[in-house]
């Protein structure tokens, strides 16, 4: 498995929409287990294929905490098909805008259907913290960044953050 590179906001492929997985073969099985040894390196609980360059209807979840054995769900072509009424606030981050974070109001549950990593049909309720990690990964699949649903006062702060930031790596230190 490869560590791949994260794609770090304003990049113009964040804001792709990305497209449907044709076939899945060993290609699309090895980009999915690249996919989670990247977010696993990067001490993520959620990745969308687009966040690595690659416009593809991929997710790869895996919400362990570090005491808990990993248990990582693949998603292909996930398409959600009910969201409930009801809300739920998380605080969200994101490995392409990284150390910064904002609560985000979403539906608190959600049944998502999708393809398994063998191409096998499924369906998944999803409630809490994985209904908002599904949700905030297939945004990605559309081009939408968790940013995008905050206020413009919020989301200048964070993205002026977001700016420093990379100015700061840029510079050297001796």
């Amino acid at each position: 498995m490869t560590i791949k590179k994260i794609l770090i906001e304003p990049n113009r492929l964040l804001r792709k929409v990305s497209q449907p997985v044709k076939k899945i073969n060993k290609e699309i099985q090895r980009l999915m287990d690249d996919m989670l040894e990247t977010m696993y390196s990067s001490n993520g609980i959620g990745l969308a294929a687009i966040q690595i360059g690659v416009p593809k209807n991929l997710i790869v979840i895996d919400l362990l905490t570090k005491d808990k054995k990993k248990n990582p769900i693949y998603f292909i072509n996930p398409k959600i098909i009910k969201k409930s009424s009801r809300m739920s606030n998380y605080e969200e981050g994101c490995l392409s805008i990284p150390n910064l974070f904002a609560e985000v109001k979403r539906p608190s549950e959600c049944d998502v259907e999708y393809l398994d990593y063998n191409g096998k049909k499924k369906i998944i309720n999803a409630s809490g913290l994985l209904a908002t990690c599904i949700q905030h990964e297939i945004d990605h699949l559309n081009g939408i960044l968790f940013i995008d649903y905050l206020s413009k006062l919020k989301r200048d702060i964070i993205l002026k953050k977001l700016s420093k930031q990379k100015i700061d790596q840029k510079r050297l230190v001796i």
